[in-house]
């Protein structure tokens, strides 16, 4: 996708009321980046967007049967982490929107609770739906689909401490930090990417 499709896309999502985040979000992209779009930086000679890999993984969400593989594998590396680091599972918390399908799969194939949490909007904190499981007293494993910037992630992790849960691992479909955890958190991806040099 070209430099002047994503500003419009940008502008267009804008225009339907989304927040800066949401944008991050819908693109897959840093906020860093979403900024630079919507303030007209593209269109201005010479300018160079923020070092940033554009992130979409369509081509998987498209089919339940493709979700249900990639939740296969996000499993069986929850498992390799939780024999790694020697922590319990209790409870899978996927983070709206795109982290929901692949922590549902995910909590049906570890038998474990599933809790969805909201992330925060400009205009609302960070809250997870009561019909599904708490945090309280519980080992968390958070499901996301991409950690950008990692702005969602540490206040997701700093939410769940507040709710009384312990965080034992992220886990996401693309990495674009070149760290392995967040706040102390371990940091897993099926695929890390980052442009060379950052």
């Amino acid at each position: 996708m070209s430099i002047e499709t994503l500003s419009e896309r940008a502008d267009e999502l804008r225009g339907k009321g989304l927040s800066t985040r949401e944008i991050c979000q819908e693109l897959h992209l840093s906020r860093a980046t979403i900024e630079w779009l919507l303030a007209k930086q593209a269109s201005k000679p010479g300018e160079r967007p923020p070092a940033d890999v554009k992130a979409g993984w369509r081509t998987i969400g498209v089919s339940g049967f493709r979700m249900r593989a990639v939740a296969e594998i996000m499993a069986d590396i929850i498992l390799e982490e939780q024999e790694k680091h020697d922590f319990d599972v209790e409870v899978i918390a996927g983070v709206m929107a795109n982290g929901v399908p692949l922590g549902t799969l995910i909590s049906e194939l570890l038998e474990v609770d599933f809790a969805m949490i909201r992330p925060s909007r400009e205009d609302t904190s960070i809250d997870f739906a009561s019909n599904f499981a708490g945090l309280k007293d519980k080992a968390v494993v958070i499901i996301d689909d991409v950690v950008s910037s990692g702005a969602t992630s540490h206040e997701v992790i700093e939410f769940v401490k507040q709710e009384g849960g312990e965080p034992v691992l992220v886990i996401v479909v693309i990495n674009k930090r070149a760290e392995n955890e967040l706040d102390g958190v371990p940091l897993r991806a099926l695929v890390r990417a980052r442009p060379v040099g950052t």
